[in-house]
């Protein structure tokens, strides 16, 4: 028998990361170089989530999926034009930065409050996903944040599989040191799923749900609501790329004990 299930989505734009990525002090604080001119995609780990979201919804029907989404406007008007095309959704708009130099504890702040605005949100069917990282603000805790404001206590940070049992269980699997899974079982949601990479391809281009997708998408990007969100309080002396270091020699029959001695005494070093 299956479940029906209000899948929120969290995910937002960033730049695509073939290209080059240059930070700079601006005289608003820290940023990247031509910013606004980088190809813009969105974030690798909320894709995967978006995408075991549509699977899941696609398996169990009368579900839906909602995409609540923070950063600049025109940005995500051209993101969602690809993204559109690939899974069933309603978006949630917000217009604000989306820069890695945010706060975490602000942003969960707007995208709790938003969630909490979604018109016909069922909180006892509620699954919020989303990235269990970021391409843009790698704090890992965004989505823990976020579950709490909403009340959410049953959270799984790393899931590559989500299974949903007869009788309504949720069963789960979180990556582990050793590559192993943590194998967890949820009575049902409401949960927080944080997806590391999933195991679902990339779906295909489908215009005819694209075209359906941006009856409802247009009018949320111009009711999209101002998000200020930065870092108040913070200030960065200087941004800049990590110095590359390359050394490599080759050993054999080398204990693994030894290996991990020198690589201690080289960071150390």
């Amino acid at each position: 028998m299956s479940a029906e299930y209000h899948i929120v989505v969290c995910g937002s734009v960033v730049p695509d990361p073939l290209q080059t990525l240059a930070p700079m002090q601006g005289p608003t604080g820290p940023g990247l170089k031509n910013e606004l001119m980088l190809p813009a995609v969105l974030d690798p780990f909320a894709a995967h989530s978006l995408y075991e979201a549509a699977d899941l919804a696609k398996k169990n029907p009368g579900s839906k999926i909602w995409l609540v989404s923070l950063g600049n406007k025109m940005k995500l008007q051209q993101l969602m034009m690809t993204i559109a095309q690939k899974v069933s959704f309603e978006l949630v708009a917000l217009d604000g930065s989306a820069s890695g130099f945010t706060d975490s504890f602000e942003v969960a702040e707007v995208l709790a409050g938003a969630i909490e605005n979604i018109a016909g949100l069922d909180r006892s069917k509620l699954l919020l996903f989303g990235g269990c990282s970021s391409a843009s603000r790698d704090a890992g805790v965004t989505l823990q944040m976020i579950g709490e404001r909403l009340g959410l206590v049953n959270q799984f940070l790393a899931v590559d599989k989500l299974t949903s049992e007869d009788g309504g269980n949720l069963r789960i699997l979180e990556r582990i040191e050793g590559g192993e899974y943590q194998v967890s079982t949820c009575s049902g949601p409401p949960a927080v799923m944080g997806w590391a990479t999933g195991n679902l391809p990339e779906p295909p281009n489908n215009p005819q749900v694209g075209m359906a997708n941006m009856r409802t998408i247009m009018p949320a990007l111009q009711k999209a609501t101002a998000s200020q969100v930065g870092a108040a309080g913070m200030t960065f002396e200087k941004v800049e790329l990590p110095s590359q270091q390359r050394k490599t020699r080759i050993v054999k029959d080398t204990p693994v004990e030894e290996i991990a001695r020198e690589i201690v005494a080289w960071i150390k070093g």
